[in-house]
Parts: structure tokens; sequence; C-alpha cells
């Protein structure tokens, strides 16, 4: 398990976000760009992670940047509360499921499995490479069944096949911001979420917002109902 050092914590994210649920901690004193860092760095390091590990950071992770966006962006409109709703309705059954599946493992592990007294083992171990089909069954009628199921089965499917990409670096994509707010005041957020090239960017772009936000260094702009919310840099 891996434990992060912030300016203000230092210990598992699942205490970090438990810490801010009970209100003990500022979230928006809290640096998730070093968070996302500190575990691109672990994960780079760790020769082998479990799927279950990463998933848990995930969901942390997602929970943490939730609180955090409510946080920074409190005057949210109705369907973008019902959004967040339903995100955390989907968090909080996911998070149910990964715990039912780590409860399964476990079982597994320990092969705690029961059987009724009057399961008898030797009994069915003896008819097991035995077969014996009803007297009246024909070859055709086995081979029309047999046909079916094979018909019903869906065939393999090719899984596409996918190349690594470069990680995109939150600092990286701050200075790329900063670079836009260099000889103007304001930068169209759509522009700076259309430039990100696939969901990774985009989360990190967003994140990166979040991150200047905290620093002080630019702020969101809307002039009036659904017009262009725009970045616009603090002097």
């Amino acid at each position: 398990m891996i434990n992060f050092v912030l300016d203000k914590f230092e210990g598992p994210l699942a205490l970090l976000l438990q810490l801010i649920e009970k209100e003990e901690m500022d979230i928006t004193q809290v640096s998730l760009a070093k968070v996302a860092d500190q575990y691109v760095t672990y994960i780079r390091q760790a020769q082998n992670i479990r799927p279950d590990e990463m998933a848990d950071f995930l969901v942390v992770a997602a929970r943490l940047l939730l609180i955090k966006s409510k946080a920074l962006l409190p005057y949210l409109y109705p369907e973008e509360e019902e959004e967040i709703s339903e995100l955390e309705d989907q968090l909080r059954m996911y998070r149910e499921f990964l715990e039912a599946t780590k409860k399964i493992e476990k079982m597994l592990d320990k092969k705690t499995f029961m059987f009724p007294r009057e399961f008898n083992r030797k009994a069915i171990m003896s008819q097991a490479n035995s077969f014996s089909p009803p007297k009246n069954l024909q070859a055709e009628e086995m081979r029309s069944v047999f046909a079916e199921i094979l018909m019903r089965l869906k065939p393999a499917e090719k899984l596409e096949e996918k190349t690594l990409e470069h990680l995109v670096n939150i600092e990286d994509k701050i200075l790329s911001i900063q670079n836009m707010l260099l000889n103007r005041i304001k930068v169209s957020f759509n522009k700076v979420m259309a430039d990100a090239k696939n969901k990774t960017e985009i989360v990190v772009s967003f994140l990166a917002i979040l991150e200047m936000m905290r620093q002080r260094e630019v702020t969101l702009v809307q002039d009036e109902l659904f017009a262009e919310i725009l970045i616009e840099r603090i002097a």
C-alpha cells in the first residue's frame, strides 16, 4: 500500500478521504495533482500491481476529485448536481462490488466450502467417467442438439489492438495553460478541453485547472447563464 506525502498529510489515500469526509481536513488545501503524480511514479516503479489495488485507487481518487470540484465550484446548476449525485451512487455501488469481490477471493483462498452430509463423493466420482444416454435417443437427435448449441455460441471477438500512449503530466498541462495566458487575460475552457487528444488528457486538463485555482493562479468566470466558461488569469 502506497503512502502519499503531501504538505499537510502523510498516509494512505483512504485515510485522507476519511478525514476530508469528516471535515477534519480542507479539501481545497490538498493537491490532487501531487497525489496523481506520486501514484504514477509508484506504478512505474512497482513490479507487480493487483488490478483491484488500482481499482481502489481510482474509486477513492474519483471521490476526492468530486468533493474538490463541488468545493471549488459551489454554484452548480440543477442538472450538474443531478449528474454528481448519479456519479456518487455509481462510486458507492462500485466500492460495494469491490468489497464483495475481496470477500469471495478470501473464501476461495481459504477453500472454506461445506457440503451436506448426504453428499456422497465416492458415488458421484464412480459415475464421473460414464455416460448413460436414454435408450430411445438417436444419434441424429444428438447431432441436431449439438449443432444448435454451437449456433447459439457467440464467436470469439477479436480484441482491438492498443498501443501505449504518452502519459500527460499534470505539471506539463499546467505549463501549457500558463503559456496560453501569457499574452491574454482569459482563455476558453472549451478550448483547453478541445485540445485534449483522449479522455485521459481531458481528466488531466481538468485536474490542472483545479490545481491552478487552488494556487490562486486562475479563476473561472461566466458572464451570463449558459454563456461560455472562461479561465481568467489572476494578475
